[in-house]
């Protein structure tokens, strides 16, 4: 089933009358009826409006609860992108340089280690041909692993300066600048440069620089009780592929609006659509939103642009995935949000999947939402 969004309710974007007969969660809807997916928020917009937010299927599916245009969800490694974008206001006021080494700031990284040797029987190390650099850990370019074996059982036990430091005292998995390797510890590490650099703690860094003004309210490390109701709930594929049965998030501890759990720069935040597109509004409208400059040009198109090198098959930016054109991220449950400079359209598809898909079509559901998306502005 498909829904309307209700116009004007609060904290929601206003929506572009230019389209008003326009559904694209039409197109999804057959993922709702086969149970590939329980439900989802589908938004497009330009720079400057929003052209349409719609929902499709349930937030609820034991109730039969339809998703609403404000559910939360978990938007996990989407939060890498806003973590970058709060470091680059540092670099703009020029308390930082992207290619200083980390180790100038913090410098528990001082000595560190790479692996030159590893097998069952031995381990070899050796010192690194360069300190990895800050350039490095927002592009997982420096050899820092996902996590540290300290991290458990879930992500957001330790304080940031103790997971960082942790990070620190492990050796590198390659050379720093050679090699591409998906990284919580990186960017998590670009936290606690925000704490160092800024003296403020990372979540009123963000809150403070990012959030509040851009009037992103519903973005948030811990759900209060009212966000919690809006929570859509997490599913996950039955192992005999039959549909779809309620998981959690498996790398959080709960409850979710505990404030002993620690914010996570690498993918800890919560929202909904109508904050994520106007963070999206104001990366592509050049570092401005509704007349207030956040981010120069030029910090907006080193993130934006290609920084692994030619012999790295993955195209990924400063905080930002860049393949095929387009830059933006998704989240390990299937969020999404993606900015096509060329078209001047950004989109956002929020759902809550708790693993792979297994059937083969769930894999085109981004696929067939961009196609309709762009429709739009054809």
């Amino acid at each position: 089933m498909t829904h309307s969004p209700t116009p004007n309710a609060l904290n929601r974007p206003v929506i572009s009358s230019d389209f008003p007969d326009r559904h694209i969660a039409s197109v999804l809807q057959p993922f709702v009826d086969s149970r590939t997916m329980a439900g989802a928020v589908i938004l497009v917009a330009t720079k400057d409006k929003v052209l349409t937010l719609e929902t499709v299927g349930y937030c609820d599916l034991e109730a039969h609860k339809p998703m609403e245009p404000d559910n939360l969800f978990w938007i996990a490694s989407m939060t890498k992108p806003m973590t970058a974008t709060a470091l680059m206001m540092l670099v703009d006021e020029g308390k930082i340089n992207i290619d200083d080494p980390v180790e100038k700031y913090l410098p528990e990284f001082k000595g560190q280690m790479v692996i030159a040797e590893q097998d069952e029987n031995h381990l070899l190390l050796r010192k690194p041909q360069h300190p990895i650099l800050v350039r490095e850990i927002l592009s997982h370019t420096s050899g820092l692993d996902f996590t540290s074996a300290l991290e458990t059982p879930t992500l957001d036990r330790l304080h940031l300066r103790d997971a960082v430091r942790s990070y620190a005292m492990t050796a590198l998995k390659f050379e720093p600048g050679t090699k591409y390797l998906y990284s919580n510890a990186g960017t998590n590490t670009a936290g606690r440069l925000i704490e160092t650099i800024s003296g403020t703690s990372y979540e009123e860094f963000m809150d403070q620089r990012l959030f509040k003004p851009l009037g992103m309210h519903d973005t948030t490390f811990w759900p209060s009780e009212e966000q919690l109701r809006r929570l859509a709930k997490i599913y996950r594929s039955k192992e005999d592929k039959t549909g779809l049965e309620e998981a959690s998030i498996s790398q959080l501890s709960y409850p979710l609006n505990n404030p002993k759990r620690k914010p996570m720069p690498a993918g800890g935040l919560f929202s909904v659509a109508g904050d994520i597109v106007k963070f999206c509004q104001m990366i592509l409208g050049g570092g401005i939103y509704e007349g207030r400059r956040y981010l120069s040009e030029p910090a907006i198109r080193e993130m934006t642009r290609r920084q692994t090198g030619d012999a790295i098959e993955t195209s990924y930016g400063l905080g930002w995935d860049t393949a095929g054109g387009k830059f933006g991220h998704g989240g390990a449950y299937k969020t999404r949000m993606t900015i096509d400079p060329k078209l001047g359209l950004i989109t956002v598809l929020l759902l809550h999947h708790a693993n792979d898909w297994h059937r083969e079509d769930g894999n085109t559901i981004l696929p067939v939402f961009t196609a309709a998306a762009e429709k739009l502005v054809a």
